[in-house]
């Protein structure tokens, strides 16, 4: 026997849902740089230029059923079959858009290039990242410190992501900084990302890679050149080492894991990442992946 809801429990589902949809926040349309602000510029444009097809779609349809409907007394013309004027709207504007959209989509893709590095008057500050599971490793070769899902970099500095995993492959990502790319065993991406104010963003990742996927997240942190210097002073405290032995231990899978802190890091252990997957680094175990 089927059975209807009620119409109290079918209005109180929906009221629900809207009330739930309040606390989402839309990172990406809410940019903290120069990269997310024209992504999210990009996105906005692609937008308004396919609603001036969408929109008027939508009015003609509406009124074509009205105007058009049995008793409107619009005129029959059962020999009709051709007009100059509708098919150029019907042609030529869709073809416009789509000239648009591809001249949009060309500029776009190389002034937003994740591997194009940004200009500005401050050296770059080199971060490695290591997708782990399910955890994420950040390494600061300049500063010879690292750090597990705590990411912190000084606002208006350019950032130079070098990206790997040692595990399956996942995806890097700082909605409010934009763009997101892939982290892959044995290969190197880059994403070059800046912030322009102060604040702790969220990271993810964007990929599913495994049970402890939903719980892989960590803090970037935007901050002063002063506050940074603080930050990278306190990591280089802690008394947890990171050389090639204490990597294998920090790389075993790992649910919700804690932010943690290292100091004395090897110097060539990103490297050393990379090149186990092709045979060359030796004094890593293959039993630390899952």
């Amino acid at each position: 026997m089927i059975t209807r809801p009620l119409p109290f429990l079918t209005r109180a589902s929906a009221l629900a849902a809207l009330v739930s949809l309040t606390g989402c926040k839309y990172s990406i349309l809410d940019p903290k740089g120069a990269i997310g602000a024209a992504e999210k510029s990009l996105i906005l444009t692609s937008t308004y230029a396919m609603l001036v097809i969408v929109v008027p779609v939508i009015i003609l349809t509406l009124w074509f059923g009205w105007r058009y409907r049995e008793g409107a007394g619009a005129r029959y013309e059962p020999d009709w079959g051709h007009s100059g004027v509708i098919e150029i709207f019907c042609w030529g504007i869709p073809c416009a858009i789509i000239a648009f959209l591809g001249y949009l989509t060309w500029v776009s893709t190389h002034a937003l290039d994740p591997y194009k590095a940004l200009g500005g008057q401050k050296k770059p500050l080199v971060i490695d990242v290591v997708a782990l599971n399910w955890k994420w490793l950040f390494i600061y070769p300049d500063q010879h410190v690292a750090t597990i899902n705590e990411v912190a970099f000084p606002v208006g500095t350019p950032v130079d992501f070098r990206i790997t995993s040692d595990s399956v492959m996942n995806s890097f990502f700082i909605p409010e900084l934009g763009s997101q790319i892939y982290a892959m065993a044995g290969m190197r991406t880059q994403l070059h990302l800046i912030a322009d104010r102060e604040g702790t963003f969220p990271g993810l990742s964007a990929m599913y890679s495994g049970r402890g996927f939903s719980d892989m997240h960590f803090n970037a942190i935007a901050t002063t050149d002063d506050k940074f210097a603080d930050w990278v002073s306190n990591a280089a405290r802690s008394s947890v080492p990171l050389n090639t032995g204490d990597y294998v231990r920090i790389a075993a899978p790992e649910e919700k894991a804690p932010v943690q802190y290292f100091s004395n890091v090897e110097p060539n252990l990103f490297n050393e990442i990379i090149a186990k997957y092709m045979g060359k680094a030796e004094s890593f175990h293959s039993g630390v992946k899952e």
